[in-house]
């Protein structure tokens, strides 16, 4: 058998393998883990399969993923899937997308407390959006939302900061109605951002009450770093409304399953040095490059791997897991429309269409018609057997 795929473009991998000696003892064992995943993802190292057309037959060797979360190659499947259970979850209302940025003054003590910091931060958003659209001065109903944290900035340092996806209204505190926001506005930001600031403290101080800061012992620093956040603005910023679902799903296939960093970006590396694409977001977006010792590159890289097990994408209120089915339906019911699980209902097309641009890559390269089937799989050995034939197209 000839195993036929194409050359991939510069990848992070290539950088760890340039310069990840270089890091030396420095590495953290869950940092071992993904720098390792990421080496050996798609290499014979993880073995591999074969990939079948399901209409033309056309057969190709694929090398297995790593599946590791921090890998820049293993999260178009797993976003592909995400979108297509997020597909039915849709209401047709207007969608708004809500930004909560962490002062970068807490920045050393979320270093070395990512589970306990990132966990207070999306407790600290959640209970102010809630709280600010149950209040009847502003919507007086019960919203649901996505959230998603990101730890990082274009230029790869930290900054910490949850992106929300919420539907425009919410059901009514006696669940009677649909109560809609005005068009074009959901929350007021200055009231949200004093919310978050008074929330954010309050749990901090809890976490640490409880024992749960490291190197957080010292009362008068940990009254210093508190006193210095609350002189800097806490950024909540809310982005133009969504035009429909579809845009909605379309955000979502580009921000839920991102890293710190994509392969696209690179644009070359040497025994010294990583140069990479960024856009420079106080100059009006405007696109630049960066050019960092490669140390130095992996350094920032690896500042965003979040704890094993930490939950990056989170649903609340009327989108928490737990009832987020029969609140969907009773929404659904309240907008008159109906549910993707009655007859006449029929998700398919915008389903398709969510996940079209994230699953091209299994469409077969051939016929253009067919999707490529996982089939047979092959060990480490059985794939030394075999002619590698490089496909330059």
């Amino acid at each position: 058998m000839t195993a036929t795929f194409q050359r991939p473009p510069l990848e992070l991998a290539d950088v760890v393998r340039r310069h990840g000696h270089r890091l030396g003892e420095q590495l953290s064992g869950e940092q071992r883990r993904i720098v390792g995943a990421i080496v050996s993802c798609r290499t014979a190292a993880l073995g591999g399969h074969v990939q079948i057309c399901d209409q033309c037959q056309f057969q190709r060797i694929a090398y297995n993923s790593c599946r590791n979360r921090h890998c820049p190659k293993c999260q178009a499947s797993a976003c592909a899937q995400w979108m297509q259970d997020r597909a039915d979850e849709l209401l047709p209302v207007e969608y708004f997308h809500v930004v909560f940025t962490l002062p970068d003054t807490f920045n050393a003590l979320a270093l070395g407390n990512k589970r306990i910091v990132y966990g207070v931060l999306f407790d600290a958003v959640a209970q102010t959006l809630s709280e600010v659209a149950a209040n009847p001065k502003h919507l007086g109903a019960k919203i649901g939302f996505i959230g998603i944290l990101h730890t990082w900035g274009q230029n790869l340092c930290l900054h910490p900061h949850i992106h929300c996806v919420v539907p425009g209204g919410g059901v009514s505190p006696d669940g009677s109605r649909w109560i809609a926001c005005k068009s074009g506005f959901f929350l007021p930001v200055r009231v949200l951002s004093k919310v978050f600031r008074g929330k954010f403290i309050d749990l901090l101080k809890r976490a640490r009450a409880a024992g749960k800061l490291l190197g957080a012992d010292n009362d008068g620093d940990f009254t210093r770093l508190l006193n210095a956040s609350v002189k800097h603005d806490w950024v909540v910023y809310a982005k133009p409304p969504f035009g429909g679902p579809g845009q909605v799903l379309k955000y979502l296939a580009r921000y839920t399953h991102r890293i710190a960093i994509s392969n696209r970006r690179l644009i070359a590396i040497d025994d010294q040095t990583v140069t990479f694409h960024w856009k420079d977001y106080a100059h009006n977006n405007r696109p630049r490059t960066m050019t960092l010792d490669g140390k130095e590159f992996l350094r920032r890289f690896l500042l965003h791997a979040v704890p094993c097990g930490f939950m990056r994408i989170r649903h609340f209120g009327l989108l928490a897991n737990r009832m987020r089915t029969q609140n969907l339906q009773t929404c659904r019911r309240l907008l008159c429309v109906p549910s993707p699980l009655d007859a006449d209902a029929d998700p398919t097309p915008l389903a398709i269409a969510s996940v079209a641009s994230v699953t091209a890559h299994i469409c077969c390269p051939v016929c253009g018609r067919g999707r490529m089937i996982p089939g047979p799989n092959l060990s480490p050995l059985e794939l030394s057997r075999l002619t590698i034939r490089w496909d330059s197209s």
